[in-house]
C-alpha cells in the first residue's frame, strides 16, 4: 500500500493548519510557504501520474481497513490527471493573488489549501460517501474564498451559490442514504457489481437515486438547467478565485463520468446508461446558452464566466458521445479549457484596472496602455475556450497561462512571444 496515494490530501490540509497557527507571521513568509505547498502537490501529482501512467491503480486503505467496510482512495489514471491538472492549475491564481487580493480579507491561504484539499480528496475518493464528505469540504472553502474580499454584488451572488449548493449536498445525501439502503455498501467498485444484480422490485428506488446523484452532479457542473448560479458568482468574486472555480465544474464532469461508466455502465443491468439519454440533450443546450450568454455579456468578466459554461458543454457532450474517442477528447479538452478560462479571468481584471473607471464593461473609453496586447491576448483566449465544431483544441493547453503572464509581466521578454507561438495549431489536433 503506498503512502504517496495520501499525500494530496494531507499535504494541504497540514498547509492549512499551520497557515491558520501562524496567521501573524509577515505576509510575504505565508505567501512564499504556500506556493511552496503547491509546487509540492504539483509533484506529487506528477509522480503519481507516473506510476499509474502503465495502468496500475493504487489503493489505499485508511486505517487498513479494507474494501468495502472501509474507506478507500483509488489512484488510477483518470484520478491522477485530474489530479495534475488541478495542480497545476493552482500556483498560478496564487500568483496573482499574491498581488494583493489575499490581503483583501482573512484567511485566503488557509481557506485556498483546504479546497485543494476538497479538489484532491473528491477525484481520489472510492467511495460515494466520502465523495460527499470532500464536496463539503471543497464548498466550505470556496464559500469563504468567494466572499474574500466582501462587497454588496459579491455577497448577493454568493449568497445564491451557498443556498443552491446546500440544497445540491441535501439531494446528494438522500441518495447516498438510498443506496446504502439497497446494496448495504458505498463503495463504488462494489456498488457496481451488486447494481449488476438489482432484484426488480428495487429497480424503481435505485433509478430514483441515480437520477439524484444525476442532478446533484448537473448542480456542480452547471448543467442546464441548474447552471444560473455560475454566470453571477464567477463574475463577481475576484479574479484569482474565479481563475481556481474554473476546475470546480470540472468535479462535477468528473463526478458524472466517473459514476456513469463504473456504477451505471454496460455492466449494470436494468441501470444500464442511465445517464446518457439525459446527458447529451442538456449538455448541447448547455453549450448554447453558454455561448448566447457570452454573447449577451455586460463585461468581461461575465462573459468568460458564460465561456466557462459553454466549455463545460463542449465537455460533457465529448463524454456523452458513444466510444472512446470522443471520450479521448474530452479528456485532452479539459485542461486546455480549465486553463483558458481561468485566464480569461486574470486576464479580465489586467484589462479592468488598465482602464480605469470604465473597468470591464463593455463601453466605449479612451486609450488604455498596452491595448493591442490585452485584447488581443483576450481574444485568442475566447476563442481558445471554446474551440469546438471539427476540432477540440487548435491551442496549445499552456497558451492561457502564458496569455496572462504577458499581461501581468509586460517588461518581461519571454511571455508574449511564447503565448503567440503557443497559439498555432497543435500537432495534436482531435476531431469529435
Amino acid at each position: 500500500m503506498s503512502h504517496l496515494a495520501i499525500a494530496p490530501i494531507l499535504i494541504p490540509l497540514c498547509a492549512g493548519i499551520l497557515l491558520l497557527l501562524f496567521r501573524y507571521l509577515p505576509i510575504q513568509l505565508r505567501r512564499g510557504f504556500a506556493l511552496a505547498v503547491t509546487l509540492v502537490q504539483l509533484l506529487v501529482a506528477s509522480l503519481l501520474l507516473i506510476k499509474v501512467s502503465d495502468g496500475t491503480i493504487l489503493s489505499y486503505a485508511l486505517g487498513n481497513w479494507s474494501a468495502p467496510f472501509g474507506i478507500v482512495l483509488v489512484v488510477d489514471r483518470l484520478a491522477a490527471w485530474m489530479l495534475l491538472v488541478t495542480t497545476l492549475l493552482a500556483p498560478f491564481p496564487l500568483l496573482h493573488a499574491c498581488r494583493g487580493t489575499d490581503t483583501q480579507g482573512q484567511h485566503f491561504h488557509v481557506l485556498y489549501q483546504l479546497q485543494l484539499m476538497g479538489l484532491s480528496g473528491a477525484f481520489l475518493t472510492g467511495d460515494l460517501f466520502n465523495l460527499f464528505v470532500f464536496f463539503e469540504v471543497l464548498l466550505l472553502a470556496s464559500y469563504g474564498l468567494i466572499l474574500h474580499g466582501g462587497g454588496r454584488r459579491r455577497t448577493e451572488s454568493s449568497l445564491h451559490y451557498v443556498v443552491l449548493n446546500l440544497a445540491g449536498s441535501s439531494l446528494f445525501l438522500i441518495a447516498v442514504g438510498t443506496l446504502y439502503g439497497l446494496y448495504g455498501t458505498l463503495n463504488m467498485a462494489d456498488l457496481a457489481l451488486k447494481m449488476a444484480t438489482t432484484p426488480a422490485e428495487n429497480l424503481g428506488p435505485a433509478r430514483a437515486a441515480a437520477l439524484l446523484l444525476f442532478g446533484v452532479f448537473a448542480l456542480k457542473a452547471a448543467l442546464v438547467p441548474l447552471y444560473l448560479w455560475l454566470p453571477r458568482a464567477y463574475a463577481h468574486t475576484s479574479a484569482p478565485v474565479a481563475a481556481l472555480f474554473a476546475i470546480m465544474t470540472k468535479v462535477g464532469a468528473y463526478s458524472l463520468l466517473r459514476t456513469s461508466t463504473l456504477m451505471f455502465g454496460a455492466q449494470a443491468g436494468g441501470l444500464s446508461w442511465l445517464y446518457i439519454p439525459w446527458l447529451l440533450p442538456l449538455a448541447l443546450a448547455t453549450l448554447l446558452l453558454g455561448l448566447l450568454g457570452a454573447l449577451a455579456a455586460r463585461d468581461l468578466r461575465e462573459q468568460a464566466a458564460y465561456l466557462v459554461v459553454a466549455s463545460v458543454g463542449t465537455l460533457l457532450t465529448a463524454f456523452a458521445l458513444p466510444g472512446s474517442d470522443a471520450l479521448a477528447a474530452g479528456l485532452y479538452y479539459l485542461p486546455h479549457s480549465t486553463f483558458a478560462a481561468a485566464a480569461l479571468f486574470l486576464l479580465a481584471e489586467a484589462i479592468s484596472q488598465a482602464r480605469g473607471t470604465q473597468g470591464d464593461r463593455f463601453e466605449p473609453g479612451s486609450a488604455m496602455p498596452g491595448a493591442a496586447w490585452l485584447g488581443g491576448l483576450f481574444f485568442a483566449l475566447t476563442n481558445s475556450c471554446c474551440s469546438r465544431r471539427r476540432w477540440i483544441t487548435p491551442c496549445g493547453p499552456g497558451f492561457g497561462l502564458l496569455s496572462w503572464a504577458a499581461a501581468c509581466w509586460p517588461s518581461l521578454p519571454w511571455p508574449a512571444p511564447a503565448a503567440c507561438s503557443s497559439s498555432a495549431p497543435s500537432p495534436m489536433w482531435i476531431r469529435t
